[in-house]
This record gives structure tokens, C-alpha cells and sequence, in this order.
């Protein structure tokens, strides 16, 4: 029986199955066919929601006495775009040059596949598991995120599986591999701020109430001044004004309504409740200045809607997890990784809740463009740093 020892095989497998939200295309049941000649037991349960497309994700399990690690990620992929821009054809897994090329390379296919190979050496050297090993997999991290990880963990977790640490093989590197390991993320919070006013002829401005007018002065308020400073372990808040759109076609015409739409991005000095209740704050008392409406006496009239769910703020403080990552990073390329909270959200948010999570995968200079791909090389290392991870986290647990 051949075990899939080989991360750039694994990896190639699961390039072939073109998994583009929310279609699993193959990569699940590929997943499947590699785990069960390691003994895991494999479950595929499919979530639904009214709204969203029915999802199906994998869990599988190898059970054994001592501590719980669970390795997260998703094989789902975002759209190729142009596929005529593409080198090598998106789905083919071809090499070129001593890189493999593909969707999902390093997000986060490449990084499903060393663990997996990683598991199949640790387990042809030592013959077993000084604990249990699961991998909780969703075909909805790159989608609405409804039908997946945050569902299939309530699902284990009723079925009473507990883990003791979880290690997310996002791509977290920005360099070079071993650059950073994430030991926690930002909050994310959306919103839009829709402002009515009165429309009217851009020659007659007294006879209307020009809502861009309005939303400038609430905008303002959302720029400056800045939140924080950031904290020792996070960079400052940040609000990105993303879009701002009236639905007028014609030049001469004052519109009737003008909406922006936000992202902020804040840290542990706030949490989903009070970065909303400061928002809410800075523009009502934005919306009874009159900045750029000279003449206007009464207050802008605006609502502001909430989008989607909040991501909360989270940092991981579990030294023996944290320790036993860096040091096989370590002892693997020579060097320790910077232990970062920066950039966007991932499934790590839902894990938080039910046990220490960090992230550490390939690097993440290719991911979501035409022509992603990672060195074989990479492959090679990132596997040989999650086996001494495997070794060092459970003999440290068996201590």
C-alpha cells in the first residue's frame, strides 16, 4: 500500500479537482482516497442555509491515547479569472522550472498537502500517534463562510470531539517560508452609510439638499481622528472608506441619496460592540455639522446598516503550542519565524473558540493571482517542518 508521502503528488491531486466555491469538484473525495491507508475515519457531512449553496466538508480522525491536534484549512478555490492569462492551465498541476503551478497552490491546497504527507512519514517512522490527529477541511473559506468551518466545528463538537490545539495551514508567509507564523487576527467589521437628501437641478442647489454634501462630513468623521495606536501585539485600527456610489447617470442632477460602504480593521483595544458604538457615535455627531453644507440647518439624515457578521479580535497566548511551531521552524530552515497578527481574517476565528489556534503555511506571494504556483522545494520544507512539528507537540503533551 502506497501512503502519500509525497507533497508534490498530494498537491497535484488536489489541484486536478477544480473546487471553485462552492463546488467540491473532487478535492474532498481526493482528500478521502489519501487518508484512509493512514487510518483516519472519514466523515463528510453537507450544511445548508437558506440563501447560500449547500456545502460539503470533510472530517477525519485518527484517533489514539494522549492529546488532540486538529489541522484546519479548506479546499475550496476562488475563480481563475482569465484563464487565457494563465501560463499553464489552472487546473492541470504542471511544472516548470522547479515550481508546481496552480489554483489553490499555496491557498491552501499546498499547505492540506504537507500535513498529509507529513502524517504518512511521521507515521511509516514511528508507527503511531502519541494522541489523536483530525483535520477539519471546508469547501467554504473562500465563500460566505456559512456552510462550513463555523458549522462543522459546532458538529464535531456535539458529536463530543474536543481538541487540545489547532494549526491553520494558511499561507502566512510573505517572503520566504519560515518568515511568520499568525498567532492572531484583527477584527473585521463592514458597513455602509446610506444618506438621503433631496434631489434636484446641480443649477438650483437652493431648491435641493445634495446628500453627497452630507456623506463627506460623515466620512470625515470616520478618517479622522485615528482610533489607536495600535498595541503591542497589533497594528493600529485602520478604516478603509471601500466604495462610495449615488446611482446618477446624469451630470446635471443632483442625487437623492449617496451610500458608502467601510471596512475597519481593529485590535484587541476594542471589541465588535464598542468599535460599533464609537462608529455610531463619531457620525452623529458628524451628521449636526455643517461642514460642506453651508446654509443647512438641520442634521444629515443617514442610516448606517451593519453588513454580515462581525470577525472579533482574538490572540493566541498558548506557549507550548507557539513554542513547539517555532522551534520546528527552527530547527527545519535554521531561523525562528516573527509571530504576527497582521493581515486579513481566516477560519482561525471560528477555531478560537474551542481551542489555541495559530496559522503556518506556504508563502503567500501568489495566491488568488493568474499563475499561482510554489516551489517544490517549499513543498519539501513546509512537510519536514510540519512532521518535527507533530513530533515535538505531542511529545510534549506525552511529558
Amino acid at each position: 500500500m502506497t501512503l502519500p508521502t509525497d507533497p508534490a503528488a498530494n498537491l497535484a491531486a488536489l489541484i486536478r479537482c477544480p473546487s471553485v466555491t462552492p463546488i467540491e469538484g473532487g478535492a474532498l473525495s481526493t482528500l478521502e482516497k489519501m487518508l484512509n491507508p493512514l487510518g483516519f475515519s472519514v466523515e463528510r457531512p453537507v450544511f445548508s442555509e437558506n440563501g447560500t449553496p449547500d456545502i460539503e466538508n470533510l472530517y477525519a480522525r485518527r484517533s489514539g491515547n494522549g492529546p488532540h491536534l486538529m489541522f484546519a484549512g479548506h479546499t475550496d478555490v476562488v475563480p481563475v479569472g482569465d484563464e487565457a492569462s494563465w501560463t499553464h492551465p489552472p487546473f492541470a498541476a504542471e511544472i516548470a522550472k522547479g515550481e508546481l503551478f496552480g489554483r489553490g497552490a499555496v491557498d491552501m491546497k499546498g499547505g492540506i498537502a504537507c500535513f498529509i504527507a507529513a502524517v504518512a512519514r511521521h507515521l511509516g517512522s514511528k508507527g503511531g500517534l502519541k494522541g489523536s490527529v483530525s483535520l477539519l477541511i471546508t469547501g467554504d473559506e473562500e465563500g460566505p463562510a456559512i456552510n462550513g468551518t463555523t458549522k462543522l466545528l459546532e458538529w464535531a463538537a456535539a458529536k463530543g470531539e474536543k481538541w487540545d490545539a489547532s494549526i491553520v495551514g494558511e499561507p502566512t508567509n510573505p517572503e520566504a517560508l519560515g518568515d511568520m507564523i499568525k498567532i492572531g487576527r484583527r477584527g473585521s467589521l463592514s458597513g455602509s452609510i446610506i444618506v438621503s437628501g433631496r434631489q434636484g437641478h446641480a443649477a438650483y442647489p437652493q431648491l435641493a439638499d445634495n446628500p453627497v454634501r452630507g456623506l463627506m462630513t460623515l466620512v470625515d468623521a470616520l478618517l479622522h481622528p485615528v482610533f489607536d495606536k495600535g498595541t503591542k501585539d497589533f497594528q493600529p485600527t485602520n478604516l478603509e472608506v471601500t466604495s462610495i456610489d449615488v446611482g446618477n447617470p446624469a451630470t446635471n442632477v443632483i442625487p437623492a441619496k449617496a451610500t458608502a460602504t467601510f471596512n475597519i480593521r481593529f485590535n484587541d483595544t476594542w471589541t465588535a460592540d464598542t468599535i460599533q458604538a464609537e462608529i455610531h457615535n463619531r457620525l452623529d455627531k458628524a451628521a449636526k455639522r455643517k461642514k460642506y453644507r453651508a446654509g443647512k440647518t438641520t442634521a444629515v439624515d443617514y442610516d448606517l446598516v451593519w453588513r454580515d457578521r462581525p470577525s472579533h479580535v482574538f490572540l493566541t497566548r498558548d506557549d507550548r503550542l507557539i513554542e513547539a511551531l517555532s522551534g520546528s521552524v527552527k530547527a527545519v530552515i535554521g531561523r525562528k519565524p516573527a509571530l504576527s497578527t497582521s493581515g486579513g481574517t481566516s477560519d482561525a476565528r471560528f477555531i478560537k473558540d474551542y481551542c489555541p489556534v495559530v496559522e503556518f503555511g506556504l508563502v503567500g506571494k501568489t495566491m488568488h493571482m493568474v499563475d499561482e504556483r510554489v516551489a517544490l522545494a517549499d513543498l519539501e520544507t513546509l512537510t519536514q517542518i510540519y512532521q518535527r512539528f507533530i513530533e515535538d507537540w505531542f511529545e510534549q503533551g506525552a511529558s
